[in-house]
């Protein structure tokens, strides 16, 4: 009520009592005005009394919306001390409208507070200013501190810095805590959960107070250098980014609202998957629950997750895990954009979580769950009104070892194909050319997986070796099942694309420079193409002291390879397009270190090829040579003039004499008598395969050729008659072209 009319906190006071007096009243045309001038007297619609509460303001003596449809009993209860003014004073934003207190109970979000911040934040930064408010000013402070990796020290510095260069009585923050307190009434904290050092438990809920691990024993908090525990110091915590208020604050968002629901407009013109939204798990969910289909703004997620290393190559030890939630509603160009993407745990390391990390999912499920079922009291600012928010998760995507630690499924050793399952082929590579099983879908793996009793923790989880043949390919219940609508998904768990290219370029670079470990073109790869009767005269050759493989096209000499690397150390690429290639160039063993994903990406679609294009046979570009004529900067044009005719007389001098090289026609650089081309194989021949082989170079030899031409001279076509059943047939017959034509019947 006391708010700025032009703030937003009164913008968002306006259209929650309109709603409100939508709701409860029959006549929804002969509205009472509480304007001012008014004064609850004249009778109005909807559009006039919005245009009068914004010209005229609104009586301030007019608490409780009695004449717009409260009770009196109602409003006697839930009056707030209108003495704490600094707590009631934008109560209207939210009281006024219906809600009560449960409806912001679980999902961390305070209208009180929010409107306290809105209105502050319109507040000018300094007195007289009439350009700068406090909130937008802290918002981008605090975007530098996010972009340039400021510290909290350095920040608290600069806000002091800033609010003493500002006239006195400015409303800037004073320190990194009070510019925390602000956003966090905007939705933007997280919670740091104590877990258990072993993977047990997390701390919340029934271990909320507990001090130890009731399974393991072992204490909650960290254990010093000198043994003694220090209390208050959690041993492991994991922090938790509560999605809920976030989805929140971008309903709040009038452009950001009307993104979300971009999914219902759009069509797809050819008939192709071109979004999430023409996918079968969309409709699936359409048709399951066709009242939460109808809304457009029901939100549709994927939760990819992944382990990365903060150090860098400071430490190779050292992984966090983190699990993000992406938003499909959005318009393509948006929902993967850094801004969209929402991070929602973050794991602390230096270990993987593995299999346990259903443990920490606990809150993530727990919100999932609240909002399928479904929040009240979301504002949408597009529309103006509030409404109750639903949401579903499709699918996780993630690399292949995180899809078993997320599905539950073995991915490695005799069983690891998801979808064949107890059915996949010990040898794989000749599965390629059978039919593939149906996979399973989810109300199967649910039975299969509800009685495996599998106990959490590091000290506990299962391990299989690699050669057990005998082993179940399912080694516990995965928590997304947890999700009453998760065992009817179509798909549940997509590898990521980025993930499996990068496995393709470790194992072709590998291959390509013979990197150990990572060569795929060994004595196990050969013998299996033997077994499979494709390029037998690959396989291994035993000598007395090794083993030698046959050479292969993409076998590379020591030079080639050399070249190669030398090729990647010269790279320089624009800034942010990849890593430095130069600083993953090892020139000493000819190899690559530290590829990552989005470096994998760039090698395969666009690096690579000028790489290796150094080391392949190529004919020369042309206007390339015109440039490599120029020696003499000043006369550019002289020197290309000069030495295309010198070219051009000794091209002319080549067909006369012996001893002089042709340049137009340079012979291959792997050409040459002393050893075999690249990748052939010597190998004994029979005479007559030799005979054929010595005609053939004898028919393709310009030395030849006049000999070839006088015998085709006397060559003539001859007439040869054969007698059958009675008949004579006349044949003509052509020696050369070796091909008999009856062109009589006598």
């Amino acid at each position: 009520m006391h708010a700025d009319r032009r703030s937003k906190a009164y913008e968002l006071g306006v259209e929650g009592f309109l709603n409100f007096a939508v709701e409860n009243l029959v006549n929804t045309t002969h509205i009472r005005c509480p304007c001012v001038k008014c004064g609850n007297i004249g009778l109005f619609g909807v559009g006039i009394i919005r245009d009068h509460l914004y010209f005229n303001g609104i009586d301030q003596s007019y608490k409780f919306w009695i004449w717009h449809g409260k009770p009196w009993e109602w409003t006697t209860n839930a009056s707030r001390n209108v003495e704490e003014d600094e707590q009631s004073k934008f109560s209207f934003v939210s009281e006024e409208v219906g809600m009560d207190n449960n409806d912001f109970g679980d999902i961390g979000f305070d209208p009180y507070e929010f409107a306290n911040v809105i209105g502050d934040g319109d507040q000018p930064l300094y007195p007289g200013s009439s350009k700068y408010t406090m909130l937008p000013t802290m918002l981008k402070l605090y975007n530098l501190k996010a972009k340039h990796g400021m510290s909290d020290v350095c920040f608290t510095e600069l806000l002091i810095l800033q609010g003493d260069l500002l006239p006195e009585g400015n409303t800037l923050p004073s320190s990194m805590y009070k510019a925390k307190k602000i956003l966090s009434a905007l939705g933007m904290s997280y919670e740091k959960i104590h877990t258990c050092p072993n993977d047990y438990i997390l701390y919340r809920k029934d271990y909320e107070d507990s001090t130890n691990c009731p399974t393991c024993g072992v204490s909650r908090w960290k254990e010093g250098k000198d043994a003694i525990l220090k209390e208050g110091v959690p041993a492991k915590v994991v922090w938790y980014f509560p999605p809920i208020p976030r989805f929140k604050r971008m309903f709040q968002s009038h452009k950001t609202a009307k993104s979300l629901t971009w999914h219902a407009a759009r069509k797809s013109v050819d008939g192709h998957m071109s979004h999430p939204a023409d996918s079968p798990s969309w409709k699936l969910v359409d048709d399951k629950s066709p009242e939460f289909g109808k809304q457009p703004r029901n939100l549709r997620l994927a939760l990819p997750s992944d382990g990365f290393n903060p150090y860098s190559s400071l430490s190779s030890r050292y992984s966090c895990w983190l699990v993000i939630l992406v938003t499909y509603n959005l318009p393509l160009w948006l929902c993967m954009k850094r801004k969209f993407m929402m991070l929602t745990l973050l794991i602390f390391g230096p270990k993987q979580p593995e299999n346990d990390i259903d443990v920490y999912l606990e809150p993530l499920i727990d919100d999932l769950k609240s909002l399928w079922d479904g929040i009240r009291g979301v504002y949408n600012a597009h529309i103006g009104e509030y409404f109750t928010l639903r949401g579903v998760l499709l699918w996780t995507v993630n690399d292949f070892p995180a899809y078993g630690n997320l599905s539950g499924f073995v991915v490695k050793g005799y069983k690891a194909c998801p979808i064949c399952g107890d059915d996949t082929p010990i040898f794989n590579l000749k599965h390629e050319y059978g039919t593939p099983p149906e996979p399973l879908n989810g109300e199967e793996v649910l039975r299969i997986v509800e009685d495996i009793n599998y106990i959490w923790g590091s000290n506990n989880g299962e391990s299989v070796g690699e050669n057990d043949g005998d082993r179940v390919c399912w080694k516990k219940k995965s928590k997304f099942f947890d999700l009453e609508y998760w065992k009817y998904l179509h798909v549940r768990h997509i590898p990521d694309v980025m993930h499996i290219e990068k496995n393709v370029c470790d194992s072709f670079i590998g291959t390509l420079l013979e990197i150990p470990g990572k060569n795929k073109d060994e004595i196990a790869a050969r013998l299996d193409l033997l077994n499979m009767g494709v390029e037998t005269d690959m396989q291994p050759k035993y000598g007395e002291r090794r083993i030698r493989l046959p050479p292969r096209p993409w076998n590379l000499s020591r030079a080639e390879k050399r070249a190669v690397c030398n090729s990647f150390y010269g790279m320089k690429v624009p800034e942010g397009y990849c890593s430095n290639i130069k600083n993953l160039v090892s020139l000493k063993d000819s190899r690559l270190l530290g590829l990552k994903s989005h470096d994998c990406h760039t090698l395969m679609q666009q690096l690579l090829p000028v790489a290796i294009r150094f080391v392949l046979e190529k004919p020369a570009r042309y206007m390339k040579v015109l440039k490599g004529y120029d020696q003499n900067r000043t006369r550019p044009e002289g020197c290309i003039a000069e030495r295309y005719i010198t070219e051009e007389a000794i091209e002319f001098c080549t067909e006369h004499l012996s001893d002089v090289s042709t340049v137009g026609v340079p012979s291959s650089q792997k050409m040459g008598v002393s050893k075999p081309l690249l990748g052939c194989t010597v190998s004994l021949v029979d005479r007559d395969l030799s005979n054929e082989a010595h005609l053939y170079v004898l028919e393709n030899t310009e030395e030849v050729l006049p000999y070839i031409e006088e015998h085709m001279i006397h060559i003539k076509i001859s007439t040869i008659e054969l007698s059958f059943n009675g008949s004579t047939l006349r044949f003509k017959v052509n020696l050369m072209g070796k091909s008999i034509m009856a062109y009589q019947k006598i």
